[in-house]
């Protein structure tokens, strides 16, 4: 069977993985898939009810002592496979995000990649679970400290990016020893579906990764959290969902990985590079269409450049291509759905009825699909909404400054801190603006920041905890001290 055929909608798995087994919910509902850029059903799902999830945790839960018993370089192992799976059905796993997700194909392969960088990189992370042994001051004994697993996970995962948010945390759980249950978005859940297929293709134990499509989430993440076996919960998503899951997990005193939502700064010192600071503002505000927790969400530029860095950057967002994302050329998809899409669009209008300059886009075209024009506003106030509220969308809005000090207060004036961005050719000022920005992440001097090997996570109200590198896999385990005598 072809890679194409394997991970094609019709011949895909659609029901809920449990223990191994491929099952309908128990109540047999199903939910629809849309394509947003036609608005239609592509394919029927199992919709997971609380029973389900019950179940899941259930088989989670008897496997878990046997994977954690598994050798490091075992589970080291198989995640390469699923990592080598993810390599050779690349082309079809993309084809699959973009058709229930919408982003244009060539960022769906990028995706693949960088989704499945998480399962190599922590494949080789798996052998570097280090304990220490002191001797106590007073000398009476020794002091023993080693890592183990924090066991079941439960993981709520975006539409967004359905691979990469999958792996990014399957992958450290695994290889710290957790068995684990996925609960993908109602939007985008075939990619976790074809994620499951290949996890069990690769070796993972039945049980060990289940996955639940579910569109009663708050109903099953919220008995789920209730469940004692439940032991770690990691999430992507809004800042107000997160507040209210982390609510949920304090009764039992769950332990918690929050990714949040982001309303990242893009400032342009005039003394950057004009063309450098553009291409970094296409890649920054574009990727996935702007519907990225770390898209460039308010562009400060500074005074001196401000006019000449909008015009450039809203003649690059007029040659952009819109269109289905598995048409040839084309660079952007739809919005994931109606109500994104009228939240956009009153931003704009909000903007322009304040006074911003509209220099590109600025309108959803007739017909079918989501879309909405890439934007550029100029001369925003930034005390307007748009600048605000974080727009998950292809809107750029540019407001002025004229000073360091102000344009780190602009930045900072939010109680979100995922990333930010930064340009200029002075590396002193670029360092020391990165210091004082209230932020997990910066990129200096380039628009992309996300890296397997790198600590993604936020300040304030954008997270806690972190993923990726090797404090990714921490996340997944408990410190235990052993006084010991010999």
């Amino acid at each position: 069977m072809t890679a194409e055929i394997r991970f094609s909608v019709e011949s895909l798995h659609k029901e809920l993985y449990i223990g191994g087994a491929w099952r309908p919910a128990s109540d047999r509902s199903t939910l629809e898939v849309l394509d947003p850029a036609t608005e239609q059903p592509i394919a029927r799902v199992s919709d997971a009810s609380v029973e389900d999830g019950l179940a899941a945790v259930a088989a989670a839960q008897q496997a878990q002592p046997g994977w954690a018993a598994r050798p490091p370089r075992e589970r080291g192992e198989v995640l390469r496979r699923a990592f080598e799976l993810m390599v050779l059905h690349k082309e079809a796993l993309a084809r699959l995000i973009t058709l229930e997700n919408g982003k244009a194909l060539a960022e769906s392969r990028a995706e693949v990649a960088y989704a499945a960088e998480f399962l190599r990189w922590f494949s080789e992370e798996a052998v570097r679970i280090q304990g220490e042994i002191s001797t106590a001051p007073s000398g009476s004994n020794r002091i023993v400290v080693i890592k183990q697993p924090v066991g079941v996970a439960l993981f709520v995962t975006p539409w967004n990016f359905p691979a990469a948010m999958a792996t990014r945390k399957i992958g450290p759980a695994l290889a710290a020893g957790c068995a684990v249950v996925l609960k993908p978005a109602k939007e985008t859940p075939l990619t976790a579906l074809a994620m499951a297929e290949i996890f069990e293709e690769a070796g993972v134990p039945g049980g060990v990764v289940n996955v639940l499509p579910s569109r009663r989430s708050s109903q099953l993440i919220g008995a789920l959290l209730k469940d004692t076996r439940i032991r770690k919960l990691s999430f992507t998503g809004s800042t107000e969902t997160g507040r209210i899951l982390l609510e949920q997990a304090a009764r039992n005193i769950v332990k918690c990985s929050m990714e949040l939502g982001g309303n990242a700064p893009f400032i342009v010192f005039d003394d950057a590079d004009l063309e450098v600071a553009v291409a970094s503002a296409m890649v920054a505000k574009m990727r996935n269409g702007g519907q990225s927790c770390t898209a460039a969400n308010r562009f400060y530029a500074q005074r001196g450049v401000a006019a000449e860095f909008a015009k450039r950057f809203a003649g690059a967002m007029r040659e952009i291509k819109m269109g289905h994302g598995l048409e040839d050329g084309v660079q952007l998809g739809p919005l994931i759905n109606a109500e994104a899409r009228s939240k956009v669009s009153q931003l704009v209008e909000q903007a322009q009825g304040g006074g911003a300059k509209l220099m590109a886009g600025g309108k959803a075209p007739n017909g079918r699909g989501f879309f909405y024009e890439p934007t550029v506003l100029f001369d925003v106030a930034p005390d307007m909404q748009v600048m605000k509220q974080e727009i998950f969308g292809p809107v750029a809005p540019i407001a002025i400054f004229d000073t360091e000090d102000e344009a780190i207060a602009l930045a900072n004036s939010t109680d979100l801190g995922l990333v930010s961005f930064v340009h200029t050719s002075d590396i002193g000022r670029g360092l020391r603006a990165c210091e004082r920005i209230e932020a997990g992440m910066v990129g200096l001097n380039r628009g992309l920041v996300s890296d397997p090997a790198a600590p993604f996570g936020g300040w304030k109200q954008s997270g806690i905890g972190r993923e990726g590198a090797h404090e990714g896999m921490l996340e997944y385990l408990e410190t235990k001290y052993i006084a010991a005598n010999w």
